[in-house]
């Protein structure tokens, strides 16, 4: 049974969001939280496997919820992608993957969301079915944005920024850099299997690999280096 968090500060939307959740088969409902504060307490008391995360709540926000939650529940050093299979912090504890849904489509919270560890990025206005699908691809270790999201990604990076180049770039390999690419153009690990001709595990594999030397928490952050190096290779 698949564990969902629900935060968001206005009751019909978080009510709204627990009856769809709690018909769904093979979702459970773990709880609710009306603010950031609540959001951290009650992810560290009922250890979720997703969390639905507003954005702009009174308090505490969702970005700083999101990564307090991630980091007390050990995702650093973890690779977002199932770190070697259980999905664990360091301390045992199931590490959640965070969903944002929000109103505001604003590439400024789309970054700050990526860069503390964030799995997707979706608007409220997004039909049931494709959210219920977009809990499922996060917590197999997907990324997911709404495609208004994942442009406003890709204009931000689309002229070259001149940078330091990020030293765990040398470590890898010329197919490594190819899957970090597609990785970075939005594409799941099976699209990318069969762009490449690969199988799911090896790309995952690699993609384990590229994260390990880069350095990065989570795949999602893996994205954010992928555009900042310039490596994004955009599917044709």
């Amino acid at each position: 049974m698949l564990r969902v968090l629900v935060v968001d500060d206005q009751f019909l939307i978080r009510s709204g969001l627990t009856a769809l959740l709690s018909a769904a088969p093979g979702i459970e409902v773990a709880g609710e939280a009306a603010d950031g504060e609540e959001a951290v307490r009650l992810a560290a008391e009922t250890r979720p496997d997703v969390v639905l995360m507003d954005i702009r709540m009174p308090g505490t926000d969702g970005i700083t919820a999101t990564e307090r939650i991630l980091a007390e529940a050990g995702a650093v050093g973890g690779d977002g992608d199932g770190d070697g299979g259980d999905g664990r912090g360091g301390a045992g504890r199931v590490r959640p993957k965070v969903l944002v849904l929000t109103t505001f489509d604003s590439d400024e919270y789309v970054f700050r969301a990526l860069r503390v560890g964030a799995s997707g990025f979706l608007l409220k206005d997004t039909p049931p079915d494709r959210l219920l699908a977009a809990i499922a691809t996060v917590h197999a270790g997907e990324m997911l944005f709404s495609p208004r999201a994942l442009q406003g990604i890709i204009a931000a990076y689309a002229a070259p920024v001149a940078r330091d180049p990020h030293p765990g770039l040398a470590a890898l390999t010329p197919r490594e850099r190819e899957v970090l690419g597609l990785v970075g153009a939005g594409l799941s690990n099976a699209d990318i299997a069969g762009r490449l001709v690969l199988s799911a595990a090896t790309v995952k594999t690699h993609v384990h690999r590229c994260m390990s030397k880069l350095g990065v928490s989570s795949r999602a952050q893996a994205v954010v280096l992928a555009h900042e190096s310039g490596l994004v290779t955009r599917p044709s």
